[in-house]
């Protein structure tokens, strides 16, 4: 017989899950202000390996439209250029042999909108996940009937499953506003 505490919160971790992946994607785009977290997907080539940026560097944000990075050994700032430049950030990073600059542009509206756009996109992916979670779980109740589980136990467990499922839409929903604010706010 299926454990319905057990179940639902395997399903609340699911959700929490699905609502910290937009979180971190969301703080990856750019809004207009400096943020060390565009950078947090970027590998350098290290003697010889693949290594993220903040292993060979340090990345710091000194002001509202600078990153500066600073590497530990001068030789990688070839590479980190590299990467930085073959990476999606668009942005052209500019060095004078210790420190290697990116300037945050100013975006245009229509850039503004654009990343909203890329926003609620990955919101709604992110809904679609929490939705399926809910969809998956339902299911697994409803097969639970079968095999002894009360119909009433089966009616309180959806309810709660119901209740979880608006809780982390309603926290998507205020993850894009808040990130939509910010990228709106010149």
């Amino acid at each position: 017989m299926i454990d319905v505490k057990a179940t639902l919160k395997e399903s609340e971790e699911r959700m929490e899950m699905a609502a910290m992946f937009l979180d971190d994607q969301l703080a990856k785009i750019r809004a207009g202000r400096a943020n060390i977290a565009i950078l947090s997907g970027i590998k350098v080539e290290s003697y010889g390996e693949m290594v993220p940026l903040n292993q060979v560097a340090s990345v710091t944000a000194p002001d509202a439209r600078t990153i500066a990075i600073k590497p530990w050994d001068r030789k990688v700032i070839r590479d980190i250029e590299k990467a930085i430049m073959g990476s999606d950030v668009g942005i052209t990073p500019e060095n004078n042999g210790e420190v290697i600059r990116l300037s945050i542009p100013q975006p245009t509206e229509e850039r503004r909108k654009e990343l909203v756009k890329q926003c609620n996109k990955i919101g709604e992916k992110t809904k679609v996940e929490v939705r399926n979670v809910r969809a998956e779980i339902k299911d697994k109740f409803k097969k639970a009937i079968k095999d002894g589980l009360g119909e009433d136990n089966e009616k309180d467990a959806e309810a709660e499953l119901q209740k979880l499922h608006d809780k982390f839409i309603k926290k998507i929903d205020e993850l894009l506003a808040a990130k939509t604010k910010e990228i709106m706010t010149v």
